[in-house]
This record gives C-alpha cells, structure tokens and sequence, in this order.
C-alpha cells in the first residue's frame, strides 16, 4: 500500500506543476490533491524535496532496468533521456526551482550504475582494481550527465536518439580502452 500512496502523491505533485511552479506547491495542495491528509504524506515524505527525490530516482531506475550491459547501455541512456522527456513539465520545474548540484545528485546514482554495469561486463577476465573501475564509471558519468544537463537547459530540443547516437560514436571501445589502461 505504501508504494501506492507514494506514487499517488507523485502523480499529485505532477499535476500540480501543469498548474503552478513548484516553489508555490505546498504539501497541502499535494495533500488535497491527492485526497489524503498532510500526516499521511509525512508518513511517507519529510518534504516536497524528499518526494521529487523519490520520484525522479523510480522513474529513472525504471528506464534503465536491465540495460547495464556493453550491448545495451544505449538502451538504457536512451530510455532515460526519454523517461525525462516524457516527465518534461515536472523535469523543467524542478531543474529551474532547485540548484542544479541536486539535478545532479539525483541523475548521478543513475548514471554510475548504469555505466558501473558496462564496466563490471567490459572488465571480466581483466585484474582492475575497484577503485579504478569506480574512477572510470565516474569519469563516464560526468559526460553523460553534463550532456543531459545541457539538453534540459535547452529545453529538451534535441532528439534524445541523435545524442545517444553521438555518444556511442564517441565512446565506441572507450570502455575496454579505458579498462586496459588500468590493468594490473
């Protein structure tokens, strides 16, 4: 049940940013909105900040659910692009109303993951250290999080499938490249 309420409270806060920007959304409004009561929504949320948290980090993991792999992390980043795209009025209220080192905090997770999944694939049978897997995984995570970044900035213009295409032409045997510098 909970997991219910927690979605029906993001779909509240959702259809309130149709409306308004989110700097004048209370927890009230997202309580009535939602038909519940502001302790419920405390039970569940310490604030409004907590929730887009919440909410930003389900639907991306969402998106790149099993597409952690060298074959299938355009999948992944693409379906991200697009579970932004799709969210675009709550994306560019939030972008606009919170610093921008919280969108990355948000996306930041995300990205390592996914990429930490190529890397973890890419390095089997090599001797890599962790730290130098993490230090790549991060070094990835900068680009495709700074190109995200840039294309909320801009309004989500850009056809999410041209981006992810540039990408992967850059990055074409980057992962094993990089990984091969740091072999042992």
């Amino acid at each position: 049940m909970s997991q219910v309420t927690k979605r029906a409270l993001e779909q509240s806060l959702k259809n309130l940013l149709l409306k308004k920007p989110l700097t004048k959304i209370t927890i009230n409004d997202i309580a009535e909105d939602c038909g519940i009561n502001r302790m419920t929504f405390y039970y569940h949320f310490k604030d409004i900040y907590d929730l887009i948290e919440w909410a930003c980090l389900e639907d991306a993991k969402k998106a790149i659910e099993e597409k952690k792999t060298h074959d299938t992390w355009e999948q992944g980043l693409l379906q991200l692009f697009e579970a932004v795209r799709e969210n675009k009025p709550f994306i560019i209220n939030v972008y606009r109303c919170v610093d921008k080192d919280q969108v990355e905090k948000y996306l930041s997770p995300l990205v390592d993951n996914l990429l930490m999944g190529v890397i973890e694939e890419e390095s089997a049978g090599m001797t890599v250290r962790s730290e130098d897997k993490n230090f790549i995984a991060k070094a990835y995570s900068y680009v495709f999080i700074g190109i995200m970044l840039d294309w909320i900035k801009d309004d989500m213009k850009e056809d999410p499938q041209v981006i992810v295409d540039k990408l992967a032409l850059l990055m074409k045997n980057s992962f094993g490249d990089a990984l091969a510098r740091f072999k042992k």
